[in-house]
């Protein structure tokens, strides 16, 4: 077996060092009024590298607001982190039509200038897990796969 990354072995406190991904999209009613059309939701998935705890932030679109919207939320819940890991966003090439639309928000060059400022002025470092390689992302993909059972 290969050796684990140094975030997940180093001690530090939850939230650290997060994994990141999206998964959705739900359908959520308005209100509780009968007949209220339902919207589009999507959660952004936090996982904690150290502990596998997971913190899941409601996100209303694929929009470059909407992601720092859910980060800010989330930094304000559970403190600065160190370390943010991701995926890089070909593993949504061929999926259905709602992720691409998020793969399009994670190339555009204005959502990655954006979220660079946003980080940079927090002292956060981003890093892309390598391309065609899930399996670096394994700890937050199972996250994903078990949020639509929460």
């Amino acid at each position: 077996m290969g050796d684990l990354p140094e975030a997940r072995m180093t001690k530090s406190r939850p939230f650290t060092n997060v994994g990141i991904d999206y998964c959705g999209p739900f359908y959520i009613k308005e209100r509780i009024d009968r007949n209220q059309r339902k919207i589009k939701t999507y959660a952004a998935i936090f996982v904690c590298l150290a502990t596998k705890a997971v913190h899941v932030e409601l996100v209303s679109d694929l929009t470059t607001d909407a992601f720092l919207a859910a980060l800010r939320r989330f930094i304000s819940r559970r403190g600065y982190c160190a370390t943010i890991l991701t995926d890089n966003g070909t593993n949504f090439v061929g999926a259905n039509r709602e992720l691409q639309e998020l793969r399009t928000l994670l190339q555009s060059d204005d959502h990655q200038d954006r979220v660079q400022n946003f980080l940079a002025d927090r002292q956060i470092q981003w890093r892309f897990s390598p391309p065609n390689s899930p399996h670096f992302g394994g700890l937050w993909e199972a996250a994903v796969k078990a949020a639509p059972e929460l």
